[in-house]
């Protein structure tokens, strides 16, 4: 399972923090790993240097072996926040969607 991290120009991307995304993404997602070909995050800051509420935001799409790409996106007041968020989502999607793929 690769992981990829992308960052807007307004998001500083530090390899420290990549790799604690990285360890949390796969702890998280590890029932998943076989069936799952790659990872991609986007943190974005949605108003730049401005101050904004929820303005900080985790996209997190998955790529399942065989199945369309499955996104899922989090607004927060913290780029933490966003990825803790986006991270429940994406759990909660990709077990439905492979539930799903059981039944058939």
């Amino acid at each position: 399972m690769k992981i990829q991290f992308n960052t807007d120009r307004n998001v500083e991307g530090h390899e420290r923090a990549e790799a604690y995304f990285s360890a949390e993404l796969e702890t998280a997602l590890a029932r998943f790993e076989e069936k799952i070909t790659r990872i991609e995050v986007h943190f974005g800051d949605e108003n730049s240097a401005k101050f904004g509420v929820n303005d900080k935001r985790c996209l997190i799409e998955v790529r399942p072996a065989k199945l369309q790409p499955v996104v899922v996106t989090e607004h927060a007041d913290s780029v933490e926040k966003a990825f803790r968020g986006a991270l429940d989502k994406i759990k909660k999607t990709l077990a439905t969607t492979f539930e799903k793929q059981k039944a058939f």
